[in-house]
């Protein structure tokens, strides 16, 4: 049987539409174009219904023969959601009212085939609201009674789990006065206690999360960021990125470059993730559930990453305010694919048979230049459309089918034949002035050396014909040796020599006791000017300069430093003994007069 062809629709100025998907790319032969303008589509989850507002009605269609399955007069709706089994159908129009006591309610849930919007299991047996920081359980599709409450102060964002029973939550809590913010994992219905929670996670820098489960429901990725980094390095402020399993591991995920997280996104295998972070040119990381990294795809412009639905291709994009250059890897041979270049893009996401890609500018993001293109996975353009001069074109979104509905294909690495080629970025060369075209081309210097993906790196002496083992118990063993070295405590600068003498004849002052006195002072100045002291003030003439026979008046009091060359200081002594001598007289001649 042949895999069913998937549509896309397309919504703009101009009306909404629905194209077949490739290889065709044509207008769907039953859908008859909408010409109003639309506030919204959406599919629903298992692709089999497609509904739209076009201002004045809401419609819901199948998406097989285009049998119009309700209509509702619900001009204003802006958003749609249908319930994962299509028993219901959420719209959310703006909050208005008539008169003031009798205002319109602005979310309405309306049976087909019978606040905060609801997220629902894919059973829907269990659908939960955040209403004034309680989550509240809901069974069987029944918003009239609350079967289950959990009550945490401050709730400020929850996720639900995909896949069917049991089904549990993820709830973030920010942090207040001092305390951190935490993220916590519940299953239903044990939700109370001091025991109930899964998984345990606090963080102080946090002022918001994207939190992100597996298919499988197994673990779930927390993004906490912050609003300032405090550091200054980014304007974007700090990320950090957490792990978190329903059997309880925590672990705070390692990043191998300092900056802001991009992207993180599951693998559809649920066994890996990988993540684009750090300042630009951006790393690329895949990880294991033990955060333990798997691939390095090196530095490049990037700052998305997207797995096909079967998980064997993974895509590396750089949108935005980048080039819009795109890496396509496979992932089992992490071998590059294509290199296509899809600028000024604004939106990308596979098709469900994980060939096919489309690409968009989109207003009001760019509002010129808009347009889609629909591209094979090696490069190939197969289908491209431009919007008229003056329109504009605001979404386009691919038909969603149940999982296994598109089997694996071996991956291909030469180019799908196509009418409209391809768009692999030629390789750049740096400009060059005319006056030196004729010159032999010189090494330029980048402002940012871009790092090669682990297996195109040259390899380090010693590493070639290792197995990977091997490779891993000499890294081992290298970094316990570096630990080793830096435990080791350092080696003691040597000590200053001793100082030699000097057996130069110095001056004397002709009386032995002095010249005594002199040079034991000099010993002392110079052992205190090695030890590094800083040298004290000399107040006042120490005693043993004095004479025996004289008093000491201790009226002298000058502000000298040891630091001074010695001859000051004999100078200094011989002024103290004739500065004493005259007082005395002068006190005796006094003496006298009385």
């Amino acid at each position: 049987m042949a895999p069913p062809i998937p549509l896309l629709a397309v919504r703009g100025s101009d009306g909404t539409s629905l194209l077949s998907g490739p290889p065709t790319c044509e207008e769907h032969s039953t859908f008859q174009r909408d010409s109003r303008s639309s506030r919204c589509v959406t599919f629903s989850r298992d692709g089999t219904l497609f509904a739209w507002c076009n201002g004045q009605n809401v419609s819901v269609v199948k998406s097989s023969d285009v049998s119009v399955v309700t209509s509702l007069n619900l001009p204003k709706t802006s958003l749609l959601d249908i319930s994962p089994l299509n028993t219901i159908l959420v719209t959310w129009q703006p909050y208005s009212s008539k008169s003031p006591r009798q205002p319109s309610p602005h979310i309405q849930l309306c049976a087909v085939i019978g606040c905060r919007c609801p997220s629902w299991s894919e059973d829907e047996k269990i659908a939960v609201r955040s209403v004034n920081n309680e989550l509240h359980f809901y069974e069987n599709n029944d918003f009239q009674t609350i079967a289950n409450k959990l009550h945490m102060q401050k709730v400020s964002d929850f996720v639900l789990s995909p896949g069917g029973q049991p089904s549990k939550v993820c709830v973030y809590v920010p942090g207040s006065k001092g305390a951190p913010s935490f993220v916590r994992l519940y299953q239903y219905p044990v939700l109370g206690g001091p025991t109930a929670a899964l998984a345990n996670k606090s963080f102080f820098k946090a002022d918001r999360v994207s939190m992100v489960w597996n298919r499988r429901a197994s673990a779930v990725l927390v993004t906490a960021s912050t609003e300032v980094d405090k550091t200054g390095a980014s304007y974007y402020g700090e990320q950090t990125l957490h792990y978190l399993a329903v059997n309880g591991e925590t672990a705070l995920v390692q990043l191998q470059k300092k900056g802001p997280i991009y992207d993180v996104v599951w693998s559809p295998g649920s066994t890996e993730f990988c993540v684009v972070y750090g300042f630009m040119p951006a790393k690329v990381t895949v990880y294991n559930l033990k955060c333990d990294p798997v691939f390095d795809f090196g530095t490049g412009p990037r700052n998305a990453a997207y797995y096909s639905p079967q998980g064997n291709i993974l895509v590396l994009a750089g949108f935005g305010n980048l080039r819009g250059q795109m890496e396509v890897w496979d992932v089992k041979k992490y071998k590059q694919v294509s290199k296509p270049q899809a600028p000024d893009a604004t939106h990308f996401s596979w098709c469900p048979d994980g060939e096919h890609v489309v690409t968009a500018t989109c207003s009001p993001r760019l509002r010129v230049s808009n347009g889609y293109k629909i591209w094979h996975y090696t490069g190939s353009v197969l289908h491209r459309v431009e919007t008229a001069a003056g329109a504009e074109l605001w979404e386009v979104r691919w038909q969603p089918f149940p999982a296994g509905s598109f089997p694996e294909r071996p991956v291909k690495y030469q180019a799908a034949p196509s009418e409209l080629g391809t768009t692999q970025a030629a390789p750049t060369q740096a400009y060059r002035p005319p006056a030196l075209r004729h010159l032999p081309a010189t090494a330029s210097a980048k402002l940012h050396e871009e790092e090669l993906p682990q297996n195109q790196r040259p390899a380090a002496p010693g590493e070639k014909g290792l197995s990977k083992s091997a490779l891993k118990n000499q890294k081992k063993r290298e970094a316990k040796k570096a630990a080793k070295q830096e435990a080791k405590p350092e080696p003691e600068a040597p000590s200053d020599p001793a100082p030699v003498s000097n057996n130069q004849s110095e001056p004397s002052s002709g009386d032995p006791e002095t010249d005594k006195k002199i040079k034991n002072l000099k010993k002392v100045s110079h052992l205190r000017h090695n030890s590094m002291v800083k040298p004290r003030p000399f107040l006042c003439p120490p005693r043993d300069f004095i004479s025996p026979g004289l008093k000491y008046s201790g009226k002298m009091c000058f502000n000298i430093f040891e630091s001074f060359d010695y001859t000051y200081r004999y100078i200094f002594q011989l002024s103290a003994k004739i500065y004493d001598n005259l007082t005395h007289a002068i006190y005796a001649a006094k003496v006298r007069r009385i």
